[in-house]
């Protein structure tokens, strides 16, 4: 074994890893088979087993690329897949890295367009409470279709006949084929950022469900959807039903009704103005001729053909609420006098100085000032300080006496 390299296990899974990652083919790869042992796992991953009579191939889809899904995986389903080879290096077992996956056969398409549809209905993208109006008269008309197809010269033909003066802002599009649902949905977005259109018409003529199937995927359902701007669905014959139906704003059965439903007949239109242009100048007239009279009237009237009389009347008017004011003034202010006097005489007989003048006395001790009300309150010797009606007198205690005051 000398100058022989020995790989440890992770180093051989490393070197393989490489190998199989760096080899074209194998980045891009298209798979079909059916899928067995698919498992949804709770990080959002997918994990299944592509097969076919001879062989199997491990697999895995990202959550990344499991949200894109239209439809949902489940075992015993053929499909045709995109992804890319490489090495699990802890179990060095190759699998694919699932890229985008698609339901293989008729019976496959409308198993998923029953999934998807049943899966945005639950997420309410078809409650027609939160559909916007589609505006009586617009501005401008955004198109997004094929500008080779049978459905944007309908639209055309109808939009210019029944309104010649109308303005279409088209974007053309693929509307059939693998590019053209993220051709729709950039479609769709460019409009609502910088055509300024007031209405948008998404559509395309009839086909097969395959050839309508762009407007059956969740990415143009959501760009309807979280358009600013409303959209009209116009997608195949009248029997025709995509998703894209179900979540725009209104649902044409064919590219020319789109056109009827976008826009009025000029012609009707302009009758309809003139119509409402006469009975408005009728009406207009009738007032004015209504407000002529009345005026007419008040001019005859006595305010303003005897103006000295009403202004006589006005006059006596406010000598009499002159006299009614001055005697209510003169009223009010007697009673307020009487309810003063009252009050006076209450304060004087609650004054101290009225007890005062009753022949009482107010003796305070002349060392703190403090009132005295008790003979036990002051000593022999103490001066006191004697207030009366008018006037002082200053004492000294010679004697004093204990007990309850005495009447009389």
């Amino acid at each position: 074994m000398v100058n022989k390299k020995v790989f440890s296990v992770s180093e051989l899974n490393a070197y393989l890893k490489g190998l199989i990652e760096n080899d074209s083919w194998l980045k891009n790869l298209w798979i079909k088979g059916e899928i067995s042992n698919f498992k949804a796992h709770s990080s959002g991953h997918r994990y299944f087993v592509l097969k076919d009579k001879l062989s199997s191939l491990r697999c895995v889809m990202f959550r990344s690329r499991a949200m894109r899904l239209s439809f949902q995986a489940q075992s015993g389903m053929d499909v045709i897949l995109r992804g890319y080879i490489s090495v699990y290096e802890r179990d060095g077992q190759y699998q694919v890295y699932v890229e985008e996956m698609y339901p293989a056969g008729m019976g496959a398409l409308y198993l998923a367009f029953e999934q998807l549809k049943t899966k945005l209905e639950q997420e309410g993208l078809f409650d027609e409470g939160r559909k916007k109006d589609i505006p009586f008269l617009p501005r401008k008309i955004g198109v997004v279709t094929s500008s080779d197809g049978a459905a944007w010269q309908d639209i055309q033909k109808v939009v210019y006949k029944r309104f010649p003066s109308a303005h279409l802002v088209l974007v053309p599009t693929t509307v059939q084929g693998d590019n053209a649902p993220r051709e729709i949905v950039r479609g769709i977005q460019l409009l609502n950022k910088a055509a300024e259109v007031d209405v948008i018409i998404v559509g395309r003529g009839g086909g097969s469900l395959e050839e309508l199937w762009a407007f059956n995927t969740e990415i143009v359902a959501r760009a309807v959807y979280y358009s600013r701007v409303p959209i009209i669905s116009a997608v195949g014959h009248q029997t025709d039903y995509t998703i894209c139906d179900f979540v725009a704003d209104k649902r044409a059965a064919t590219p020319s009704h789109a056109g009827e439903m976008v826009v009025p007949v000029q012609s009707d239109l302009i009758r309809l103005i003139k119509i409402y242009h006469t009975r408005l100048e009728k009406s207009v007239k009738s007032k004015l001729n209504l407000a002529k009279q009345q005026t007419a009237y008040l001019r005859n009237s006595v305010p303003f053909v005897f103006p000295e009389r009403l202004l006589r009347d006005r006059m006596q008017d406010l000598d009499i609420e002159k006299q009614n004011l001055e005697r209510n003034a003169k009223g009010s202010l007697r009673e307020f006098g009487n309810q003063l006097a009252l009050l006076t005489d209450k304060i004087n007989m609650l004054s101290p100085f009225t007890t005062l003048a009753r022949g009482y006395a107010v003796c305070r001790r002349e060392k703190d000032n403090k009132v005295i009300t008790a003979s036990r309150e002051v000593n022999e010797g103490d001066k006191v300080e004697v207030l009366l009606a008018r006037g002082r007198i200053l004492c000294r205690v010679t004697d004093k006496e204990e007990g309850e005051a005495r009447n009389g």
